[in-house]
């Protein structure tokens, strides 16, 4: 337990930063899993949508430091491969 007034202010700021970290990475985890959805439905046009508003809000937490910048990147380039993938294989057959 706290008692020195520094660490009860910093276990508030825990707190906090806390709360907004786990709001941050829900949202996030939601919209990756939309855009998976869309690649399992092959839906290029929902996954091409959907990886727009994913990309914008991992770049969003990985500049307020809600997730790692590589972890971030790293996610991206999968799901961009993979949406990729998608509309060549459409644009195959």
């Amino acid at each position: 337990m706290a008692n020195h007034p520094s660490a009860e202010k910093r276990n508030r700021q825990r707190i906090v930063k806390t709360a907004r970290n786990r709001a941050i990475n829900s949202s996030v985890r939601t919209l990756v899993k939309r855009v998976r959805t869309a690649l399992h439905a092959k839906d290029k046009d929902a996954a091409t949508v959907a990886l727009k508003a994913a990309t914008t809000a991992l770049d969003k937490a990985a500049t307020k430091g809600a997730v790692h910048s590589k972890a971030a990147s790293r996610t991206i380039a999968r799901l961009s491969a993979q949406v990729h993938r998608l509309g060549v294989a459409a644009a195959a057959k």
